[in-house]
This record gives C-alpha cells, sequence and structure tokens, in this order.
C-alpha cells in the first residue's frame, strides 16, 4: 500500500485527502476539512494565510497516522497571490479575487495595451480579478505592499513555500495570470511592466510532477511525516479535477463543478483565435501537455450567497430538495452578469435582475435556488455550444466532476437543458488528480492514460440522460433577449 496527501484548498474550504494505491485501486479518505472565507483587513477582503497554513499542519499531522506516506502536493484557485520581502517574509495577507480593488482597472489597462495583443500573448479569458489587473491595482493606487516585495508567489506556491522553504511556480498555477505566454513558455516580461511591476518578481514555473523540495526538518518531525518529497501537482484545482476526468476519446467536453463552474474541453494545443478571443475563452495548461480550453462560469458561489442569506444553517441537500419541489422554468438569471460577482445580496441581485427583465421574481427560497441551478444549466447549454463552435469537434457527452458532481438535480437539468448524456463522477476528481501526478512523478503510475484507467477503475460513474429537452428549449427561447451572447 502506498500513501499519497492532497491538500486541496477551495474559496470555501480546505481539506487534507490521503489516497491510497494498492497497485489496483486508488481510495481517497478525508482526514481533515477546514473552513476558509475572505476576511476584511485594512479595507480589503483578503486570505487568512496563517490560519490556512495552521490547518494545513493540522492536517497532514492527522493524515500521517496511517504511515507509509511517500508524497504530498497543494492545489488551490487561481489568480491570487501573496509577496516576500526581501528576506522571505509575507508582505501582507494575499488581496481575495471578490476584492473590489480591481473595479476599472482591467478597462483602463486595455486602453493602454490592445486586447488583441494581451489575448495574441496569453490566450487567458478577460477577467477583472485576472493576476494581471491585481498587480495593475496595486501599481496604480501606490500600494507600500509593492515596493516592498521582492518574490510573488501564487497561492499554492505560498503553501509550497511554507512546507519546503522553495520559491517556485507551478505551469498550470501560471497560465491563469494572464502574464504568461503559453506558445513562448515564459513570463510576459511586456505585459507585467505595462501593469507597473518588476518581471523580477515572479518565480521559475515548473512542470506539473516536478518535485519542489522536501518537507521542512522541523515540519517532518512536528507532522510525523519525516522527510518526504513536497510535488506540484497540477496545483491549479481545475488542471487536477479535468487531470482525473474518466473520459475516452476526444468528443467530450467537462464541467468542474463548485464556487465556479468551468466549462470546456481538453485540446492537444491552446487555441488562440480572433474568435475565442470574441468569446471571450481561456487556454489554460494541463498535464502531460494538455491544453484546457474553458470558460469561467460563476457557479455555486450563487447559492452559497442565498443559503448565507436566506438560510444560513441548512444544508446543500435540504436547498437541493427544496428546489426540486419549486415550480420549473419561471425566471432565470444572467450569471456571469457582473451583478452577480460578489453583491451585498445575493437575493436582491436576482430580483433586480429578474425584474428588470420582465420576469416572475422569485418569493421563496425554494424558488430562489432553483432559480440560480436552471439558470446555470442555460449557460452550461450557452458555452459547450460556443466550444463546438470555436473547436469545430462536436461533443457528444459531458463529464461532470468536482463537490457541484453531487447536486442531482443541477446534474439532470444539465443533461436536458444540453440534450446530452452527463456522466458523474469522480465528486474527488480534484483530489484524485493532485495524486495522480503524484504518482506519475514518483513513477508508481507511467502515464497520463494510464492515470484515467486507474480512475475509472476506482470511482463510480452515473449517468444522467436528458429526459425534458422540449420544455428547456422554450425555455433557451424564452431568455435569449437577456443571454450573454460571449
Amino acid at each position: 500500500m502506498t500513501a499519497l496527501l492532497a491538500v486541496d484548498l477551495g474559496a470555501e474550504s480546505g481539506r487534507v485527502v490521503r489516497g491510497e494505491f494498492d497497485g489496483d485501486l486508488l481510495r481517497v479518505f478525508e482526514v481533515f476539512r477546514f473552513s476558509n472565507r475572505m476576511v476584511r483587513i485594512s479595507g480589503h477582503l483578503r486570505w487568512d494565510l496563517n490560519r490556512i497554513l495552521d490547518n494545513v499542519g493540522t492536517g497532514l499531522r492527522q493524515a500521517a497516522a496511517g504511515r507509509g506516506v511517500v508524497s504530498v502536493g497543494v492545489d488551490t484557485w487561481g489568480v491570487d497571490f501573496g509577496l516576500l520581502d526581501a528576506d522571505g517574509r509575507l508582505v501582507d495577507l494575499p488581496v481575495a479575487y471578490r476584492d473590489g480593488r480591481t473595479e476599472g482597472i482591467m478597462e483602463g489597462f486595455l486602453q493602454r495595451v490592445r486586447r488583441s495583443s494581451v489575448y495574441e500573448r496569453t490566450g487567458i479569458q478577460f477577467l477583472p480579478f485576472n493576476t494581471l489587473y491585481q498587480l495593475a491595482a496595486m501599481a496604480e493606487s501606490g500600494d507600500p505592499a509593492l515596493p516592498r516585495a521582492r518574490h510573488l508567489l501564487l497561492m499554492p506556491d505560498l503553501v509550497h513555500h511554507h512546507l519546503t522553504g522553495e520559491r517556485t511556480t507551478e505551469f498550470t498555477d501560471a497560465t491563469t495570470t494572464q502574464c504568461y505566454d503559453p506558445r513562448r513558455g515564459g513570463w510576459d516580461h511586456a505585459l507585467l511592466e505595462a501593469a507597473g511591476v518588476s518581471p523580477s518578481l515572479m518565480q521559475d514555473v515548473l512542470e506539473p510532477g516536478s518535485v519542489v523540495g522536501h518537507l521542512r526538518p522541523e515540519l517532518g518531525k512536528a507532522t510525523g511525516l519525516g522527510d518526504i518529497p513536497v510535488v506540484a501537482p497540477a496545483t491549479h484545482d481545475t488542471a487536477s479535477a479535468v487531470a482525473a476526468v474518466p473520459a475516452e476519446g476526444d468528443d467530450w467536453g467537462f464541467i468542474s463543478s463548485g464556487t465556479w463552474s468551468l466549462v470546456g474541453m481538453e485540446t492537444p494545443a491552446p487555441l488562440i483565435t480572433e474568435r475565442a478571443m470574441k468569446l471571450n475563452f481561456t487556454n489554460e495548461g494541463g498535464i502531460a501537455g494538455t491544453n484546457r480550453l474553458l470558460k469561467n462560469i460563476t457557479g455555486l458561489w450563487l447559492v452559497q450567497r442565498l443559503r448565507d442569506k436566506l438560510a444560513p444553517k441548512a444544508d446543500y441537500g435540504v436547498l437541493e430538495r427544496g428546489a426540486s419541489s419549486a415550480t420549473p422554468l419561471v425566471s432565470f438569471i444572467e450569471p456571469d452578469d457582473p451583478r452577480f460577482l460578489n453583491p451585498d445580496s445575493m437575493t436582491k441581485a436576482i430580483a433586480n435582475f429578474c425584474a428588470q427583465t420582465g420576469q416572475p421574481v422569485p418569493s421563496t427560497t425554494d424558488a430562489f435556488i432553483r432559480c440560480a441551478f436552471e439558470s446555470l444549466a442555460l449557460r452550461y447549454r450557452a458555452v459547450l455550444g460556443e466550444v463546438e463552435e470555436v473547436t469545430g469537434r462536436p461533443l457528444s457527452r459531458i463529464h461532470v466532476v468536482g463537490g457541484g458532481a453531487r447536486n442531482r438535480l443541477l446534474n439532470q437539468m444539465t443533461a436536458d437543458a444540453t440534450g446530452r448524456p452527463v456522466f458523474v463522477g469522480p465528486v474527488e476528481a480534484t483530489a484524485a488528480g493532485n495524486l495522480m501526478v503524484q504518482a506519475l512523478s514518483l513513477g508508481i503510475l507511467k502515464s497520463h492514460g494510464e492515470g484515467r484507467k486507474l480512475v475509472r477503475r476506482s470511482f463510480p460513474v452515473e449517468v444522467f440522460e436528458p429526459r425534458e429537452t422540449g420544455r428547456w428549449d422554450e425555455a433557451w427561447e424564452r431568455s435569449s433577449a437577456w443571454r450573454n451572447p460571449s
């Protein structure tokens, strides 16, 4: 039995997962979970990195009890970062991507640097919170943290630095920043300088599966793990999740479902075209030379914020069951409308959107939640159609992975809205992909294909077939008046 540990950090929670491989099957056990929320400090929404690191340490100590651990690796969400000073100390807590400091910054930047030039050089979707615009916001505001900074580390890099003392950045996460040129294979110095920062802040970029270093002696002793290697998996959580999609062939699309929904297709190379730019697709690095052509969609964040306001003590399963009993296909929103990024009240934001578009305003918790689910399913249909257009490749099925895959109601809605079978699982795709890359690094697995076969053997997949496509076609037409064309 070989054991590997995955530290999987999300915007709502973090956990330490133990993977055990017996030569045939991979079994995954969640050892420790902790909440992770943005905190407002010094006027900005920030990530409490010290608390995150303390919880990671607790999880590693608990995971070490089973013995036989041969490596550990970290994955997180993308774009956010911390700055270290000349002595390697954190200058300030990392600012969260939902903070308002980037408001209007992307638009100003694109007046100085042509939009087409930025896309041609990075292939990345234009989102106001991309790392590039976060840095530009710091420079424009004269943020005092910037002159003190000597090193920029993305969120997984910060945890790897804590574990090993090494400063590196892994490829899949680097590609999310809109500061990296995937075709040239390096940081784009001109874009960084246009943002007002020195390219010297950036770290050497490692391929997924590279050994970052070994656990620092004091941590090895404190956790009981000893001198084990710390392996950079696909450190961007979506890259890990897509790596573990249990698919065969090349006619499938994916939805990595969580706080964000990442919707797209795996391609052999970045697809950087005028049409991809117009439709605002992103090209993010994957493992084994793959590319993820996708679009970031506001996902279950909608439901998280509705829950906070309407039913803060309710289990998500209870919310799902309530939504299933609400009247179907009444009102819809455009999930990617900027007003849903971080409103003071998600209920008011949804109510205002419905009123302004001449639709009935939801009046119950169940109706609000159902509106969010159905709107996501229609958005999935739109983006998957655009994927087919941009790639010229038809999609015969959809694979849904990640924590949101537990939502059976949304899975069925997705099948009905898109008219395609939906293959669901594994829920633990991010952890499985993280563990898979570590196993590849250590020679336990020989290829990505072998890793996907392992996932197919190890985890169940449930299939949702389309049922009520006619009613969803009518809803699709009805929502066309306010649907985001890109």
